[in-house]
């Protein structure tokens, strides 16, 4: 079991949704935890304010990740500031309705750049501070990346590449490292869908129920604690979703 408290966890993307979730749940196992946000800092800043005054240690880090060198950067400014990496969580990402017909080169680029190409390199300038720490990386794909979702192609391009990049990382920064992903199905379904969109997916999952961030959650929690000897792996979260006919 490897021992939290006190340790540092950078999660991308960890003002809001998912991210905001494993933040919390990191803080509440004593990590100490830095918020990386794109736009969103005033949610960043509000959950550090949250989190300080419940008595942990938390600082939000503003960067655009589609930037290459701002990715690169992100993990160094972290260690300046803790003094240390233990854990690199990469959630952040985008999740953009385009059918094939309708893609362009820069929406292309612009969902591969933050989905892929940055926990990549974010990973890269992770691994010299995780491998001091005996840390671990933890990849947030999704259930996009084993089905070809037809009207979010290059989201699903992504996600698979995050699983396989999961694996080759595994291999790269092996022993000391170990690097797991998590591939959510509907434990958050976007804001805007509505009622009987929400009934049709609990309807057509296998468990009966849509899911909720506590279970990807409980994933990242097995991963970070007790994974120790489990790496390359993606763990889905999503109720029986790819069994469904």
């Amino acid at each position: 079991m490897r021992r939290l408290d006190g340790g540092v966890a950078l999660v991308t993307g960890g003002a809001r949704r998912l991210g905001r979730a494993f933040v919390e749940a990191l803080a509440g196992r004593g990590m100490q935890v830095a918020v990386h946000y794109g736009s969103s800092a005033a949610a960043a800043e509000a959950l550090v304010r949250s989190l300080r005054s419940a008595g942990h240690r938390a600082s939000a880090f503003g960067a655009d990740l589609t930037d290459v060198d701002a990715a690169q950067a992100l993990p160094g400014q972290v260690v300046e500031q803790f003094g240390r990496l233990d854990v690199l969580v990469n959630s952040a990402a985008v999740m953009e309705r385009c059918p094939l017909e309708e893609m362009s080169p820069s929406s292309w680029d612009a969902i591969m750049d933050l989905n892929l190409r940055a926990p990549f390199f974010l990973a890269q300038h992770a691994a010299p501070y995780l491998k001091a720490s005996g840390g671990t990386i933890v990849n947030i794909a999704d259930l996009s990346g084993l089905e070809p979702w037809r009207e979010y192609p290059v989201h699903s391009i992504s996600k698979a590449g995050v699983m396989m990049l999961t694996k080759v990382l595994a291999v790269a920064l092996a022993p000391e490292v170990t690097v797991n992903g998590i591939a959510p199905g509907t434990v958050m379904v976007p804001d805007d869908y509505q009622d009987a969109r929400r009934e049709f997916l609990a309807a057509t999952t296998p468990l009966g129920r849509l899911g909720t961030p506590e279970d990807a959650v409980q994933a990242l929690l097995y991963l970070v604690e007790h994974g120790g000897f489990v790496t390359g792996e993606t763990i889905v979260v999503d109720g029986g979703r790819r069994l469904r006919r």
